[in-house]
């Protein structure tokens, strides 16, 4: 059986810089000899949607913004670094990152957090083409979309650590 230490280590940074939902779902009793990516990713995102509408703010809130500062001055986590780098924005033109930046900036002072979408699989130009259609979004329309985004990149994220069975 898994310690607490080691399952929050584990899966902490699974919902981004948000450890609580880990450390929620071990207290809970969910822990045991078979971690696969559908029991895990169930538990933790019934613990995400069970958190306080301003605890998954705080989780929104905890992205980076894509093609923003932190990827630019290197301080994206690492499966943030991976997951941008694989749909190539972090090889945008000036102009594509003038774009994302200004994006970025009204997105972000329209609902409150950045623009999150689960990257993989997609390219710049559909990203750039699902922010140019999300930012229309009423507030709510938004977060619960952004809320499942989180939600699809937590499987992605489980689906690199875990066996599936």
């Amino acid at each position: 059986m898994i310690s607490r230490n080691e399952f929050v280590s584990r899966f902490g940074g699974v919902f981004e810089h948000s450890p609580f939902i880990a450390e929620r779902a071990y207290d809970d009793g969910f822990v045991g000899d078979k971690l696969t990516v559908d029991r895990v990713h169930t538990e933790l995102v019934a613990i995400f949607r069970a958190a306080s509408r301003e605890e998954r703010l705080g989780v929104l809130r905890a992205h980076p913004d894509l093609a923003g500062r932190l990827a630019i001055s290197g301080e994206l986590t690492e499966d943030s670094k991976k997951e941008q780098a694989g749909a190539g924005l972090d090889r945008l033109s000036p102009a594509e990152h003038a774009r994302f930046t200004e994006l970025n900036s009204a997105y972000t002072q329209k609902f409150g957090f950045p623009f999150i979408i689960a990257v993989k699989g997609l390219n710049k130009d559909d990203i750039l083409a699902a922010f140019e259609k999300r930012i229309d979004n009423t507030s709510d329309e938004e977060f619960v979309t952004a809320a499942a985004q989180v939600e699809k990149i937590a499987l992605l994220r489980l689906t690199s650590m875990l066996p599936e069975t």
